[in-house]
């Protein structure tokens, strides 16, 4: 099943601002001293770029809260290449059939456009909604809301207490030398028929696969010129398929205290 919005791979080792007291707004490693701020976004469609200045929640390796700061500044390689981690969601759709959706990317995108990737990723905000830790009520929220932005599902139909909480991985990933991911990633499976209307401006195409299909998409991505998230890529190499075969009994898979560094 296709449908289509109007409109590699390297890996690298190891709306409103909420002023809750934390150690700091920007962790000590950071400073504005020693932080790259400085991109040129001139070149990239405006509505991305202003998304750009939404606060990203800084953590640190265990995914304690430490500051914030703008998403833009926490996706510059300059500054990851320092340490700079924020938290981070992934969210995997299947539907009653028990395939997974999945999304490219839209070539609007700063970070990996036109990159092939699982339902829906993004990052909670330093905000009063989305950042209280008790169970993982700010991720769950976010992810209502980055659904709806970017595939029009109606938060009436993603009730944030219907998504599984499988575990948190810890990756680094570029995109293209200036830009990159370093998160603390939240996995949240949901099994359900939603309706979507994917944004052009975040998901240049949408299809559902089967566990058969997607094992031969990731073997032939590269032959046909397509390309992988690091993070999507990661875990459908390490825990993907395992919980596809435990879609119904996912609680069987949770693994709630474990932050797998990749």
């Amino acid at each position: 099943m296709l449908h289509r919005a109007t409109r590699g791979l390297r890996f690298i080792p190891h709306r409103h601002i909420y002023h809750r007291r934390v150690q700091s707004t920007t962790s000590h490693r950071f400073q504005r001293s020693s932080m790259a701020t400085e991109a040129d976004l001139q070149k990239y469609d405006p509505v991305q770029v202003a998304l750009m200045g939404e606060r990203c929640i800084l953590v640190d390796e265990n995914d304690k809260v430490i500051g914030h700061e703008s998403k833009k500044n926490c996706h510059l390689m300059t500054n990851i290449r320092k340490g700079m981690l924020h938290r981070a969601f992934s969210v995997f759709i299947f539907n009653s059939k028990g395939e997974l959706l999945l999304q490219q990317r839209a070539s609007e995108k700063i970070t990996f456009p036109d990159y092939w990737t699982n339902t829906c990723c993004s990052h909670p905000l330093y905000t009063p909604d989305e950042l209280p830790e008790e169970g993982q009520a700010g991720v769950r929220l976010a992810a209502q809301r980055k659904l709806e932005q970017e595939l029009g599902i109606n938060p009436k139909d993603m009730p944030t207490n219907g998504f599984k909480f499988l575990t948190r991985l810890h990756y680094l990933g570029e995109s293209d030398g200036e830009w990159g991911e370093h998160e603390v990633d939240y996995i949240l499976l949901i099994q359900k028929d939603v309706e979507i209307k994917p944004n052009p401006n975040e998901v240049r195409d949408v299809q559902y696969m089967s566990k058969e299909n997607l094992k031969k998409f990731i073997e032939t991505h590269k032959e046909k010129g397509l390309k992988l998230t690091p993070w999507f890529a990661l875990i459908a190499q390490n825990f993907l398929f395992k919980w596809w075969d435990h879609l119904d009994n996912l609680e069987s898979q949770y693994d709630h205290d474990t932050i797998h560094h990749m």
